[in-house]
C-alpha cells in the first residue's frame, strides 16, 4: 500500500448511512475522541442530574405534605375553637328563650346550633378516626336533646333549665374532648411528616451516593477507555524514535484513534523499509570500499618496502601518511561493517554463565597496548558473580567503553571499570578524568555517527558508532546505557535488570 492510497483511505468522509451503520455495529468504537468524551460528560451530568432532580421532586413532596399538614392544623384548629364558641352560643340562646319565653331566641338556637353541625362536618372531614366520629356523634346527641327540651318547655320553665345544665355541661365536656382528639391528630400528622421526611432524606442520600458512585465508575471507565489508546500512541511514538520497527502500531479505541494507529503503522512500515535499505545501503558500499582500500593499502605497503624502487625522504612521508589515512579508514569501514551486523543480530543472544570479574580483566588486558601508550591507570573494581549474559557481546561493550575513555583521557589519568550485583540486576560503571560530555551532546552520546564537541586535540574522529554498538547490545539484553552527571570526566552506567546473580567466593 502507497502513502497515497494510505492518505486518500485516511482523507475519505464516510456517508451518514455508513456512519450510522459503523455506530450501530461498533457502539462507542465509531465516535470520535471528541464525542466519546462529550458523551462521558453527558451521562456523568445525566446521572448526577437524575439524583439533582430525584432529590428536588422528594423535597418537593414532602414541602407540600408539611405545608397541606399545617394547612389543616390551622384549619382543625379553627374550627374546634368555632365548635365551642358555637356551644356556647347555643347555651347562652337556650337559657335565654326558657326566661324570657322569646321565640326569636329559640330561632337563633336552632341557627346557631346549624352552623355547629356545619362544623362538625369539617370536622369530620379533618378527623376521620373512630374515637373523633364518636364524640361528634354524642355531641349530636346531646345537641338533640337540648333542642328538644326548648321544643317542648311546658310552664315548668325552672325544671327545663335544670334538665339543660348537665345537657350543656355534656356538651363543653365533648367540645374539650374534641380539642384534645385535634391536638393528638396534629400531633401524630406531624411525626408522619418528620417520618416521611426522615425516610426521603434517607432516599436522597441513597440516591446522590449512588449517582456520585456511578459517576465516578463512568468517570474511571471512560478515562481508561480514552487514555489507554493514548498510551499505546505514545508508547508506539517511543518505540519508533528509539529506531525499534518490528513491533505492529495497533491502537484501539475511539475511531479517530484508531485512524491515528493506523497512520502509524504505515509509519512504522515506511521507517523499517527506510532503515532496510540504509542499512543495506551501508553494507553494500562498505563491501565496496573494503577491496579498493585494501588494494590502496597493499599498494602503500609494497612502495613503503621499496618494491619499486628506493624512496626519497619526502615520498616515504607521503607513503607513510597515505599508509595511516588507509589503516584509520580501513577501520572505520569494519567498524561500520560491525555495527551493522550488529544492529541486524543483535536480538540473538548466546546467553551463559559470566563471571563478571574475569570478563573485566580480559576486557581490560585486551586492550593494554593501547592504555599503557598513552600512560593510563586502568582499575578494576569487580563485585564477585555470575550474569547470565552474552559474554561476548557484553565484551565487546565493555570495550568500546574503555577505548573510548582512553581516547578521551589525558596523558597519565586514570579509568576505572567497576560492576556491582543487586538482586536481579548487573550495574557496570566506566569513569574517567577526561574533558567529559558536552551538555549539549549528553542527549545524543549513543546516537549512531554523532560526534560529540570535546574532543581530543590531534586525535583522528572516531566513527562516531562505538557507543551505538553498547546501546544495541544493551537494549538486546533487556537493560539500559545511561551517562551520568559527574564533576570531572565522563561516567557511563549499564544496567542489566534481567541478569541472574549468582554469589561466588
Amino acid at each position: 500500500m502507497t502513502a497515497d492510497t494510505l492518505t486518500a483511505s485516511f482523507s475519505s468522509t464516510p456517508t451518514p448511512d455508513s456512519a450510522w451503520q459503523r455506530l450501530r455495529a461498533d457502539g462507542l468504537r465509531g465516535l470520535s475522541f471528541r464525542q466519546c468524551l462529550l458523551a462521558a460528560f453527558l451521562l456523568i451530568a445525566l446521572a448526577l442530574g437524575g439524583a439533582a432532580a430525584q432529590a428536588m421532586l422528594a423535597l418537593e413532596q414532602v414541602a407540600l405534605q408539611g405545608r397541606q399538614a399545617s394547612q389543616d392544623a390551622a384549619e382543625l384548629t379553627a374550627q374546634v375553637q368555632r365548635l365551642a364558641e358555637r356551644t356556647v352560643a347555643m347555651e347562652r340562646s337556650a337559657r335565654q328563650f326558657l326566661v324570657l319565653d322569646d321565640a326569636s331566641l329559640r330561632e337563633r338556637f336552632l341557627a346557631t346550633r346549624a352552623d355547629a353541625e356545619t362544623t362538625q362536618a369539617a370536622l369530620a372531614a379533618l378527623m376521620t378516626d373512630d374515637a373523633t366520629q364518636q364524640l361528634l356523634a354524642d355531641w349530636r346527641g346531646h345537641a338533640d336533646l337540648a333542642a328538644e327540651v326548648l321544643r317542648n318547655p311546658g310552664r315548668a320553665r325552672a325544671a327545663a333549665l335544670q334538665r339543660l345544665t348537665p345537657v350543656f355541661a355534656a356538651l363543653h365536656r365533648l367540645d374539650e374532648s374534641l380539642a384534645a382528639q385535634s391536638q393528638r391528630t396534629m400531633d401524630r400528622r406531624s411525626d408522619a411528616v418528620l417520618a416521611e421526611l426522615e425516610q426521603r432524606r434517607r432516599v436522597i442520600s441513597a440516591v446522590v451516593l449512588g449517582a456520585i458512585v456511578l459517576a465516578l465508575l463512568l468517570g474511571l471507565a471512560f478515562g481508561h477507555w480514552l487514555l489507554r489508546p493514548l498510551a499505546h500512541v505514545e508508547a508506539a511514538i517511543g518505540r519508533l524514535g528509539d529506531n525499534r520497527f518490528d513491533e505492529p502500531v495497533a491502537v484501539r479505541g475511539p475511531a479517530d484513534m484508531r485512524r491515528l494507529g493506523r497512520q502509524l503503522e504505515w509509519l512504522r512500515q515506511r521507517l523499517a523499509a527506510l532503515e532496510s535499505d540504509k542499512t543495506r545501503f551501508v553494507r553494500h558500499i562498505s563491501h565496496e570500499l573494503k577491496t579498493p582500500m585494501a588494494s590502496i593499502r597493499e599498494g602503500a605497503a609494497l612502495l613503503r618496502d621499496g618494491v619499486a624502487g628506493p624512496l626519497t625522504a619526502d615520498q616515504a612521508e607521503i607513503v607513510r601518511i597515505l599508509g595511516d589515512s588507509t589503516a584509520a579508514l580501513q577501520r572505520q569501514i569494519e567498524d561500520l561493517l560491525r555495527y551493522q551486523a550488529l544492529a541486524s543480530g543483535s536480538q540473538q543472544l548466546r546467553r551463559t554463565a559470566v563471571e563478571v570479574p574475569a570478563l573485566l580483566a580480559r576486557v581490560v588486558d585486551e586492550q593494554r597496548l593501547l592504555w599503557k601508550a598513552r600512560g593510563l591507570v586502568v582499575d578494576v573494581d569487580a563485585q564477585a558473580g555470575l550474569a547470565d549474559v552474552d559474554g561476548d557481546k557484553l565484551a565487546m561493550v565493555l570495550a568500546n567503553l574503555l577505548v573510548n575513555a582512553v581516547r578521551f583521557s589525558p596523558e597519565g589519568g586514570r579509568i576505572v571499570l567497576s560492576a556491582r550485583h543487586a538482586p536481579g540486576r548487573l550495574t557496570l560503571d566506566c569513569t574517567d578524568e577526561g574533558p567529559g560530555v558536552a551538555p549539549e551532546d549528553a542527549a545524543h552520546v549513543f546516537d549512531p555517527f554523532y560526534q560529540g564537541r570535546h574532543q581530543p586535540p590531534g586525535a583522528r574522529r572516531g566513527s562516531g558508532i562505538g557507543l551505538s554498538i553498547v546501546r544495541e547490545v544493551v537494549q538486546a539484553h533487556g537493560g539500559r546505557c545511561c551517562l551520568l552527571p559527574s564533576d570531572r570526566g565522563a561516567h557511563f552506567r549499564i544496567e542489566l535488570p534481567h541478569a541472574l546473580q549468582t554469589t561466588t567466593d
